[in-house]
């Protein structure tokens, strides 16, 4: 199957897509991961927001920040996979092409990534290496990554 991959900035998302995007990050980050926390941070009204869809459901999706907003570096962050849909791999797929999407808007620069530590080998496969000690945040552990040009 199809996965139709489109990247929008905050503006220009319908409704609809807004509200997927919500609900998937919802579902998985507040209700599969039992973790509470403020998912609306005031970061997605000056991100791009890149998703892949098949037949009008949204399957994956991540944030791409330019410099200055999460970090000093450029960024992706809420990289998220329907549960339904990770049995095709998509989160690979999704991964490669939000950094080659990152590098579109904002140049081939360092990506700097807060990653839940055990998803730390998904991201090294990548070429991110782990920049920080290891840290609590909402309750799981994290790590800091970069990806270096």
């Amino acid at each position: 199957m199809n996965t139709n991959w489109t990247c929008k900035a905050f503006n220009s998302l319908t409704p609809g897509e807004l509200y997927s995007i919500l609900q998937l990050r919802n579902e998985v980050f507040v209700v599969e991961q039992i973790c509470v926390f403020q998912d609306c941070d005031d970061k997605d009204q000056d991100s791009f927001h890149f998703m892949g869809w098949q037949q009008n459901k949204l399957i994956a999706y991540s944030r791409l920040m330019p410099s200055g907003l999460a970090y000093e570096e450029i960024s992706i962050g809420r990289v998220v996979t329907s549960s339904a849909s990770r049995n095709i791999k998509i989160g690979k797929e999704l991964m490669l092409r939000s950094i080659d999407e990152l590098y579109k808007l904002f140049e081939k620069k360092t990506i700097k990534i807060g990653a839940q530590l055990y998803l730390k080998n998904f991201y090294e496969s990548f070429g991110f290496s782990q920049s920080s000690e290891i840290y609590l945040e909402d309750g799981i552990e994290h790590i800091k990554m970069v990806l270096k040009n």
